[in-house]
C-alpha cells in the first residue's frame, strides 16, 4: 500500500519527498507534473519513507520525554555546560556553567534556562553581528532574538535582522555562518549565486559550517525547548 502524501505544487522544477515535523509526508512536485508519474516516484521511494518516517517518530517521542533537571548538560557555543542550583532568584550563565535557583521543578528549570539562553543571544549575537557588518560594509537597522523554532535567522526588507535565541548552541564558527548569511541578504535578498559569493568571500569553507548546523538542527528535533 502506497504511503499516504499531501501533494503540493509550486512553480518549482523537480519532484522532491519532504517529511515533516510531525513525521507527516509532503510530496512537492512542479505545477503540470502529471498524477501518475507523481505516484510512481512515491511508489519506488517507499522504503526510503518508511525509514524516514520511523526516525522522525523516534524524535518525536523523545521530544516528548525531553526535560532539563539539575545536573543535567546543555549547549553553548557547541559546549557542554551543566545547569546547577545556587541560593536566591536569579539565574545565569559563568565559567561553571548555567545556575538557576534551588528547588525548582523541571519546567520552571527549562524556562529559566531559556531565559538565560536569549540573555547570552541578545548580547553574543548582537556582537556577532557588529562584527561581520563592520567587514561586510553593511549596516542592518535592527538586530532581534526571537524564539523562532525552524530558522536560525532572518533578514527583512527593512534590513531587520533577526536570530533565534537557539542559535547559541551551535558551535562559534556555525554562529559566523548564520550572522554572515543573514547580513549577506543587506546585499542580495535572495538566495542567488550572487548571494553565495558574497557568503564565500567572508567564508570560504561556508559549505562545512552548513553540514554542522544540520547536525545541531537534528540534536534539537529530540528537544522541546518550548516554555509557556
Amino acid at each position: 500500500m502506497m504511503a499516504q502524501y499531501t501533494l503540493v505544487r509550486s512553480r518549482r522544477k523537480t519532484l522532491a519527498i519532504h517529511i515533516t515535523r510531525d513525521a507527516a509526508v509532503e510530496v512537492r512536485a512542479p505545477m503540470k507534473m502529471p498524477l501518475d508519474y507523481i505516484e510512481s516516484f512515491v511508489k519506488k521511494k517507499e522504503k526510503w519513507i518508511e525509514e524516514h518516517i520511523h526516525r522522525r517518530e523516534r524524535s518525536i517521542d523523545e521530544q516528548k520525554a525531553f526535560t532539563i533537571s539539575y545536573g543535567d548538560h546543555v549547549l553553548f557555543c557547541g559546549r557542554e555546560y551543566p545547569v546547577r542550583g545556587k541560593e536566591g532568584r536569579r539565574a545565569g550563565f559563568d565559567a561553571q556553567g548555567v545556575w538557576v535557583p534551588k528547588g525548582l521543578s523541571p519546567e520552571e528549570i527549562k524556562y529559566a534556562v531559556v531565559q538565560v539562553y536569549r540573555s547570552l543571544a541578545k548580547r553574543l549575537l548582537k556582537m556577532k553581528a557588529d562584527e561581520f557588518a563592520a567587514i561586510m560594509g553593511v549596516t542592518p537597522a535592527a538586530v532581534k532574538i526571537t524564539g523562532a523554532k525552524t530558522r536560525w535567522g532572518s533578514c527583512s526588507g527593512k534590513n531587520n535582522i533577526c536570530f533565534s535565541w537557539r542559535l547559541v548552541m551551535a558551535e562559534t564558527d556555525v554562529i559566523d555562518y548564520v550572522v554572515i548569511h543573514e547580513l549577506a541578504h543587506l546585499k542580495e535578498l535572495n538566495h542567488s549565486p550572487r548571494f553565495w559569493a558574497i557568503v564565500q568571500g567572508v567564508m570560504p569553507d561556508y559549505k562545512e559550517r552548513v553540514r554542522k548546523l544540520k547536525k545541531l538542527q537534528e540534536k534539537l528535533l529530540t528537544q522541546d525547548w518550548n516554555v509557556g
